[in-house]
């Protein structure tokens, strides 16, 4: 593989180091102002990284709703929705943006660093909640899912001081007969 450098200085020195990537630059012509060079780069997978690796942590997921545990490794910069995907382990999840609440889970034991998680305030933060879905594992960690509904009246309850609106059936068809 390599990188692919545009280049606006392109000396006689730096021609004959680096090669002119004349594939991604068919229009080069002699005395051009810019060009580009290939650079090889190395890629590696994460086992072929050695000391360089990223440290993983084991995540265990207690999924409240189906009733099953799921136990899997995940790496310290990666989202451990994605990492249990990718390990074909499906957990609820709707936004993958942290902006809802549909992976909301609460922390048993372990911690996690969740800075884009929108869809949860400071508060609950602070009481345990997490968002899978832009969380990172810091240390092992065994989290419960939740019911995205409780974790939304816990988050917005307080602001509908009369409680959970009830769904009327009949104002919802004679809505849809207006149509």
């Amino acid at each position: 593989m390599a990188l692919i450098s545009p280049s606006t200085l392109c000396t006689s020195l730096q021609r004959m180091i680096c090669p002119i990537n004349r594939r991604y630059s068919p229009n080069l012509r002699r005395g051009a102002t810019t060009c580009e060079y290939r650079i090889p780069v190395e890629v590696s997978s994460p086992r072929d990284r050695g000391s360089l690796a990223v440290p993983s942590h084991k995540v265990t997921v207690h999924d409240r709703q189906r009733g099953v545990v799921h136990e899997f490794e995940v790496p310290e910069d990666q989202y451990i929705l994605h990492s249990a995907e990718s390990q074909n382990i499906n957990l609820p999840f709707a936004c993958r943006h942290g902006c809802c609440t549909s992976c909301a889970v609460r922390v048993k034991s372990g911690d996690l660093r969740q800075p884009q998680a929108l869809g949860i305030s400071a508060e609950l933060k602070s009481q345990g909640y997490a968002l899978l879905c832009v969380g990172f594992p810091t240390s092992d960690l065994e989290v419960e899912t939740q019911d995205e509904d409780e974790v939304y009246w816990l988050q917005f309850g307080r602001f509908f001081a009369r409680g959970p609106i009830e769904r009327d059936d009949y104002a919802l068809e004679l809505a849809m007969g207006d149509e």
